[in-house]
């Protein structure tokens, strides 16, 4: 089996690198590179230890890498096959206001500030992603953090999907932790951004207006049907965002 490119002939030891992440470098850019498209079927293991000139067992540590990427699928008989380009991905996770500050002893408390039931407007029905006049609940609350005010949540939540929603006050339980709690979700995505504190942000949060604050906006699915947009505002130097990587050697 030769290999197009000469991926296997420009592989030089270094003496520093694994083989296997030089092999698992070379198939990656073929990938990258759109060599070997979507659905593209890899050669055999056995046919790239004999191009590469190894042992099956490093070849498949590369392949294994590249699955772990998502870049490949491995089926036994089937082979390996080329997955379709996923661009981004998200690596936040749906957090707990209340598990997070009280898992680093901070005494927490969620205030109720409105609470409305109404017929989607036109703004609701873009955020949410429903038609005008779905039954939505819109919500304003304030998380505390030591009796001071931390962050101001703003949501939307879908009746339709979520109808047991429409009897609960969050009096003695936040939104998000309800809804963590009793609905199943499937698919979240972050948008991260920032404002300048207006008359009611700043009055809520006790800041200055115009002071410059972090915002997370959140969409939520359970299938194909959005259950909740939420907005959560933290005054600049409050709130930390962070995302933790490991390197994992082949």
């Amino acid at each position: 089996m030769t290999m197009k490119g000469g991926a296997a002939s420009s592989l030089a030891r270094t003496g520093t690198v694994p083989r296997s992440r030089e092999i698992y470098d070379a198939l990656r850019q073929k990938i990258v590179s759109g060599e070997w498209p979507a659905g593209h079927r890899l050669p055999s293991e056995h046919e790239l230890a004999r191009a590469f000139g190894c042992a099956r067992m490093t070849i498949g540590k590369a392949l294994g890498a590249l699955a772990e990427q998502r870049l490949v699928t491995r089926r036994r008989r089937a082979g390996t096959t080329v997955n379709m380009p996923r661009p981004q991905e998200s690596v936040l996770e749906i957090h707990d206001i209340e598990a997070e500050l009280l898992a680093a002893g901070i005494p927490y408390a969620y205030e109720s500030l409105a609470r409305r039931i109404r017929r989607a407007t036109a703004r609701d029905a873009g955020t949410l992603g429903v038609s005008l006049g779905t039954p939505v609940l819109a919500l304003t609350g304030l998380h505390r953090a030591s009796g001071r005010p931390h962050a101001l949540e703003e949501r939307l939540i879908n009746l339709r999907a979520v109808p047991e929603a429409r009897t609960e006050r969050f009096r003695a339980i936040s939104p998000g932790r309800w809804l963590l709690q009793r609905i199943p979700w499937t698919e979240a995505e972050h948008q991260i951004g920032a404002l300048n504190a207006d008359a009611d942000i700043a009055r809520w949060l006790a800041i200055r207006r115009d002071t410059a604050c972090l915002a997370i906006e959140r969409n939520t699915w359970r299938d194909a049907q959005r259950i909740t947009h939420v907005r959560v505002i933290y005054p600049c130097g409050e709130h930390r965002l962070v995302a933790r990587f490991r390197y994992r050697p082949l």
